[in-house]
């Protein structure tokens, strides 16, 4: 019989003061059994980042086919694809060809900067990628932050980010590998 997901709950309050967002919003998240908290995490981060009404958790780490996160319009079409890791570099291409923006949120240090060095001559000319790093002692202090049910803020002022707790707090530091060239209002 196969493991099911862990549902976990997050009561994320949004404070994006360079975008001007400000939301409150109760998620759902389901952790596969073969996520970690800390990629948990970082598809938290990235939905935080990129939030808005239509933004919504796919089904990334159980099918190719779709997106960690993703926003589509009200025809279907997918306006923006978020994958959180080190995807394929096949896939991340098919992704550029079916959305108009598309979000790479890598992490865990050494591996995610050879995984670039390996596809950057592939990928460095799409015009609508964009491929953030997240330090691996960030991500690692971000897993410190899951529970079961979460109460997060989230803010983002002059580009310092901050994911905190009622306990701690957790200065998210991005770095951008590749920014697209179509640059959009989500680009950090």
């Amino acid at each position: 019989m196969a493991i099911k997901s862990t549902i976990f709950k997050a009561a994320l309050q949004i404070a994006n003061m360079d975008q001007h967002y400000y939301q409150d919003h109760a998620l759902t998240i389901a952790r596969h059994p073969s996520e970690t908290d800390e990629r948990m995490m970082v598809r938290l981060l990235a939905f935080a980042l990129h939030a808005n009404d239509a933004l919504s958790f796919g089904n990334g780490i159980s099918n190719d086919d779709e997106p960690d996160l993703w926003h589509k319009d009200l025809t279907g079409a997918i306006e923006t694809w978020i994958d959180v890791g080190i995807p394929d570099e096949k896939m991340v291409r098919k992704a550029c060809g079916r959305a108009n923006h598309v979000y790479i949120y890598s992490y865990g240090g050494r591996t995610a900067d050879m995984w670039w060095d390996q596809v950057k001559s592939k990928l460095g000319k799409i015009d609508n990628l964009g491929i953030y790093n997240i330090p691996v002692e960030t991500s690692r202090a971000m897993a410190k932050l899951a529970e079961r049910n979460m109460q997060l803020n989230f803010t983002l002022q002059e580009g310092q980010i901050w994911l905190a707790n009622a306990n701690d707090a957790v200065e998210v530091t991005l770095t951008a590998v590749k920014t697209p060239l179509n640059l959009h209002t989500a680009d950090y």
